[in-house]
């Protein structure tokens, strides 16, 4: 196809967005390599992203970029490689990609490739969630505010046991032990995060292990897992449920804090597959929903996926001004991954495109029905059981 035919396609498609090639406004794209056009209009988004990684094209606001294309849908409009897209299609169809052997791959690939970066670009209490933006002004504020949340909904009080499923560098872990005298039992299937979090916790309350969910046998009176269940994948969904209801005192309550799609789907986007998080997959209402029937009741839905998007550009922020900081360690194709990965992101969840939901599930149903206390009131049950 020559290069003024596909550059003609591609602008067709980008009309609806207000998107321009080579135009002058911050959302616009700037094209460098006249081969942009064919590779992304063959390759679909893994293309588009490899050639930024490139550095065949570059945006000004890419999460603006991205928060015009996909509430517009575009994505839709190229379509991937058909017969790469056939193959990744039947591969989630037949293989578990997220069974105990593969558990520790995104924890290899993702969570261990180095603290240093981590802690430059996540809060003090290296917190690698959505954080709570509703008074907070600063990254660190919303991170506390998440956590201290997350407490009330579950109604900690000393001495209570608390299981953390993928329980990252000990953030949760800390606040619940050191604010409400919870005795935490954190897992994660990374090396580096159970190292940091043994260390982080020390002197409280606190164990951290490198340990899968589906190994889970004894019983707490709470369970939480944050930001970890996009990790489970739909084959698996069930099982994980099945774990949570094992491990879950008759009277306990269990928080599932996750990102989520607007539709059920079986695979994930190919560029965030192959480069950010593999064997991810973002669940849907109705997969939730599913994988709880006749196990739990449903106590509590929060939605605040707005916040992601301040919490996605504060990330974005602090390694951008830190990038002197990471140069020696990381290259500067890893630094346009990485300002796409969280640029992307951001614009989807501006879009509305994902969903960040907080879920409270029950075994029985509370009597009187569920209530948490307020911020600062701790002398108090969340719940009467």
């Amino acid at each position: 196809m020559k290069e003024s035919k596909a550059k003609e396609i591609l602008q067709k498609i980008l009309d609806p967005s207000g998107v321009q090639i080579n135009g002058n406004r911050d959302w616009d794209i700037r094209i460098h390599n006249p081969d942009f056009y064919e590779r992304v209009l063959s390759g679909g988004s893994l293309a588009l992203g490899e050639s930024y990684m490139d550095g065949w094209w570059d945006c000004e606001a890419l999460d603006q970029f991205f928060e015009r294309i996909l509430e517009n849908r575009l994505d839709k409009k190229v379509k991937t490689n058909t017969e790469l897209f056939l193959w990744a299609m039947l591969k989630a169809k037949i293989i578990n990609a997220q069974n105990r052997s593969k558990a520790y791959v995104v924890g290899k690939r993702h969570y261990d490739i180095g603290n240093n970066l981590f802690s430059i670009m996540l809060d003090k209490g290296l917190n690698y969630s959505c954080g709570y933006w509703e008074n907070a002004k600063t990254l660190d504020n919303a991170q506390e505010a998440k956590l201290d949340l997350i407490c009330r909904k579950m109604g900690l009080s000393p001495g209570m046991k608390v299981l953390d499923i993928g329980c990252g560098w000990g953030g949760f872990a800390k606040y619940a032990a050191e604010k409400y005298g919870a005795n935490i039992h954190g897992i994660t299937v990374s090396r580096e995060q159970v190292k940091f979090a043994n260390k982080f916790c020390q002197g409280l309350d606190v164990k951290i292990e490198l340990k899968d969910y589906r190994e889970l046998k004894e019983k707490f009176d709470r369970i939480v897992s944050i930001g970890m269940f996009e990790h489970v994948g739909y084959k698996n969904y069930r099982t994980f449920m099945k774990v949570v209801h094992r491990c879950l005192k008759a009277d306990g309550l269990f928080l599932l804090h996750t990102i989520a799609g607007n539709t059920s789907v079986h695979s994930t986007d190919p560029w965030i597959n192959k480069y950010i998080f593999p064997n991810s997959m973002l669940p849907s209402a109705k997969q939730i929903t599913s994988a709880a029937e006749g196990l739990f009741v449903i106590e509590d839905w929060h939605s605040f996926g707005q916040y992601y998007d301040k919490t996605l550009m504060a990330w974005h922020n602090n390694i951008t001004k830190n990038w002197t900081k990471l140069k020696d360690t990381y290259d500067e194709r890893f630094y346009r991954m990485w300002t796409y990965y969280f640029l992307s992101c951001a614009g989807s969840f501006r879009s509305r495109r994902n969903q960040l939901w907080q879920i409270v599930f029950s075994k029985k149903g509370i009597k009187g029905g569920y209530r948490y206390r307020s911020r600062g009131d701790r002398g108090q049950q969340a719940v009467d059981n």
